[in-house]
């Protein structure tokens, strides 16, 4: 599975990764490609060419059929997913359920807490085509 993302992986999503998924090795993304990752220029249009030399990465690391876990800056994600799409490989997603509690503070603020916990991985959706209706790749 590559980690196309900003973070470690939790042990849930490990085990569920090998357990459910099959993955048998994890490859995170070499640090000067993490550094482009993490850090989309901000600024205009968005600069599809940038991702350029991750898709290479991608492309040697991988075969058609392997995992590729996608998570990160919108625009990003859109392109990483139909990159996937294209070349045969599985974009994945993490689902979390978020636990909320409020804490009253003795000085009269009230903390709020949020914990995130992993559900599963499920895969990206396809696209509707012009229609609306979801394609069935």
């Amino acid at each position: 599975m590559v980690l196309l993302f900003s973070h470690s992986l939790m042990s849930e999503q490990e085990e569920e990764a090998r357990e459910r998924w099959g993955v048998g090795r994890f490859a995170a993304l070499p640090a000067e490609l993490q550094e482009r990752w993490s850090q989309i220029p901000p600024e205009g249009p968005f600069p599809a060419d940038w991702l350029d030399p991750i898709w290479n990465w991608i492309e040697q690391e991988t075969v058609p059929g392997d995992l590729v876990l996608v998570h990160g800056e919108p625009g990003a994600i859109l392109l990483a997913v139909a990159w996937c799409r294209r070349h045969g490989r599985i974009p994945l997603y993490a689902t979390t359920r978020r636990e909320y509690t409020s804490v009253p503070r003795p000085d009269g603020g009230v903390e709020n807490r949020h914990v995130f916990r992993h559900v599963q991985f499920r895969e990206y959706p396809s696209l509707p085509d012009d229609t609306g209706t979801p394609r069935s790749d």
